[in-house]
């Protein structure tokens, strides 16, 4: 039950953190000429730097503090007085290092199950759309998401402390090696990561600006995450695997319409926690590097975006396709799993 509790606390302070940081970025610094710079430094710090963080937080073992420290990070981010380069930088780590705490906490706990991955990394997406949409307003004072990200780093300690009966975390003695093709499966993991960060800044749905779809396919996506979990768990993660993005190249095909639109971005994202597991298995003793490396495929995913390239996913039968890809690049990764197939 405690361990319970702790994924509970992360997976909110997940929600609260992406919240915090999208807000911080739509309240303050929209009107900065520096803005595409200030863009790049917070996603570069938020996701590429998720691989030595992860690393020292592998050596360290002390989890619960990363974590709790990344939140008190993104909270000074808020600081009056700090350029928007400068607060996207802290805000950036501090996402970093929220992400890395509270996923190897999750990471250890979880054993052999997906789930509770998914359960961990869905909220996020909430937490960015409502921190856009509310951020662009002036109703909600700048207090708020500062108290909450300071009541959210009290809880993960206290909470972690609870659990573990101290701040010293269950992660497994610090050690990179990888087992004979793991070298290849991690080079593939990544790449199926980078392919559905780009996909998630590039695919052409271009009725989901309208009504309420924004809401329903963000919906759509912290399901799909979470699914994927519970699905992969079911089935096994080659066949959920292949399951999952198999239909949704074919509900791809159809995205025009929004309805078959949102099943495919469901679809899509139900591997994002399998893709987690899959690395962590191949390093058991780097699990926050194995996590880190993995949120550097989301960066390398988002860069095409911020250098201005036009997108390639411009019709249904290219985000198909994409999807297809997708399933044969994670399927070659996982080709060495002695799992259920």
């Amino acid at each position: 039950m405690a361990h319970k509790k702790l994924l509970t606390v992360y997976s909110v302070a997940h929600a609260a953190v992406d919240f915090s940081c999208a807000f911080l970025v739509y309240r303050t610094m929209l009107d900065y000429p520096e803005l595409a710079l200030a863009l790049l430094l917070y996603n570069f710090c938020a996701f590429a730097l998720q691989m030595p963080f992860g690393l020292l937080a592998d050596g360290w073992n002390r989890n619960g503090i990363v974590a709790a420290a990344g939140c008190g990070l993104v909270a000074l981010a808020y600081l009056p007085f700090l350029p928007a380069v400068g607060a996207a930088v802290i805000a950036g780590i501090g996402n970093g290092l929220f992400h890395v705490g509270g996923g190897l906490d999750v990471l250890n706990d979880s054993k052999e199950k997906s789930s509770a991955l998914g359960i961990f990394v869905s909220p996020g997406a909430f937490g960015l759309y409502f921190g856009g949409v509310l951020g662009r307003g002036t109703e909600l004072p700048l207090l708020l998401p500062i108290l909450a990200l300071l009541l959210f780093a009290v809880l993960i300690l206290l909470t972690a402390n609870r659990t573990y009966g101290g701040f010293t975390s269950l992660n497994e003695p610090a050690v990179l090696t990888l087992p004979k093709g793991g070298g290849l499966s991690a080079i593939l993991l990544t790449a199926v990561v980078a392919l559905r960060s780009y996909m998630g800044f590039n695919q052409s749905l271009p009725w989901k600006g309208t009504g309420s779809w924004a809401v329903i396919v963000t919906v759509a996506l912290v399901l799909g995450k979470a699914g994927g979990g519970f699905l992969s768990d079911w089935l096994g993660p080659k066949k959920a695997t292949a399951l999952s993005l198999g239909l949704a190249a074919v509900f791809y095909l159809l995205s025009g319409v929004p309805v078959c639109g949102t099943i495919a971005v469901f679809l899509f994202n139900m591997t994002m926690p399998i893709t987690l597991w899959a690395a962590a298995r191949l390093m058991p003793g780097g699990k926050g590097f194995a996590f880190g490396l993995l949120t550097f495929a989301l960066f390398l995913g988002y860069l095409p975006t911020a250098l201005g390239w036009p997108s390639i996913l411009t019709t249904p039968l290219a985000n198909a396709l994409a999807a297809v890809v997708s399933a044969a690049i994670l399927l070659w990764g996982l080709k060495g799993e002695k799992t259920r197939c």
